[in-house]
């Protein structure tokens, strides 16, 4: 099935009263998610508008947009497999996760699963960031895995709610903590519970092509100091790297950190290379391709930015750096 056959998914993920509800009923109204299909864990934790359910089957509620709902049978990719084999025809699909979940094993799923890869497309990760609390829900270190941190560490867009209630500034201040923890994420304003739908979905955060949406994010001079255990490591590099000792450096590093490394993403400039390179990864899965040809004159610059728990900022940039000529054992 080629990608613009593919079935887009949206993950909607975070913490417990942040919104996320409001969120997802407020997608259901929207004439931009007809024909969707809303899967989540159980009906008891999630709230669906009453007025908006035209009927019941076999645990399938049907929203008046024509949109269904449903739970998650046996595991997500039988799931997916039923719904699309069924006669409904399904436009996209949106997965609402519990506030106590890390989505970082659905994510990979998509990735790395040979069924779903085929029939669907990671479209993008929208975490719901309640503006009140993010302070306390972050420094709830807990068995020392925050679970909030976590969800803003994945998010490609932080939508922040209860906005008219965290007071002047709010946003702000709210968007400086996301940032701390997750410089590349978009951040989007929720007033009074209403978004823009058109501004969280068809992102297309997971497609290599478009990598270079987050550039000016990844480009930019960024100091990141917050009191959590997930933290952002930003890389830029100026002279070319040596693509052969890159990756091999790069997948020894995801092979011993994987458990702590969220997400990494990076634009590279590679000793001979006409093209840019561009990669992402979540945890141990990474995926990479050419970009598109350097411009004339252009800046080549490698950007790169690692997200995840204990990760040595120094470390890592020494290492990289020295990752910029050929090795020269091998230099005759």
């Amino acid at each position: 099935m080629g990608t613009s056959q593919r079935i887009p998914v949206t993950i909607l993920t975070g913490f417990l009263g942040s919104g996320k509800t409001t969120l997802l009923n407020q997608l259901l109204e929207s004439a931009l998610m007809a024909d969707s299909a809303v899967i989540v864990n159980e009906f008891g934790a999630i709230s669906i508008d009453a007025d908006l359910v035209v009927g019941v089957d076999e645990e399938i509620l049907q929203i008046n947009n024509g949109c269904i709902c449903c739970t998650v049978r046996n595991d997500l990719v039988t799931t997916i497999t039923n719904l699309l084999s069924g006669t409904r025809p399904i436009r996209r699909i949106l997965i609402e996760t519990t506030g106590l979940a890390d989505p970082a094993p659905i994510i990979q799923s998509f990735i790395v699963d040979e069924v779903l890869s085929a029939t669907t497309m990671l479209d993008a990760v929208v975490t719901v960031v309640d503006a009140t609390y993010i302070d306390r829900w972050l420094a709830d270190q807990g068995s020392g895995e925050n679970v909030a941190a976590e969800q803003i560490a994945f998010a490609d867009i932080a939508v922040v709610s209860k906005l008219d209630l965290a007071g002047q500034g709010g946003l702000a201040k709210c968007e400086a903590t996301i940032r701390a923890i997750n410089p590349i994420a978009r951040v989007v304003a929720s007033i009074e519970g209403r978004l823009n739908v058109a501004s969280i979905v068809d992102i297309k955060a997971f497609d290599l092509k478009n990598c270079l949406a987050i550039e000016p994010l990844l480009l930019s001079d960024l100091e990141h100091e917050h009191d959590t255990s997930v933290i952002s490591v930003e890389v830029r590099e100026e002279r070319p790297l040596d693509g052969s000792r890159f990756f091999k450096w790069l997948s020894a590093f995801v092979q011993q950190n994987g458990d702590r490394l969220l997400r990494c993403k990076g634009i590279l400039s590679l000793t001979g290379e006409a093209r840019r390179w561009v990669f992402h990864g979540v945890h141990m899965t990474l995926e990479g391709r050419p970009g598109r040809p350097w411009v004339a004159n252009e800046p080549r610059v490698s950007a790169i930015v690692f997200i995840g728990r204990g990760i040595d900022a120094a470390r890592i940039r020494n290492e990289i750096a020295d990752l910029t000529q050929p090795d020269a054992s091998l230099v005759a």
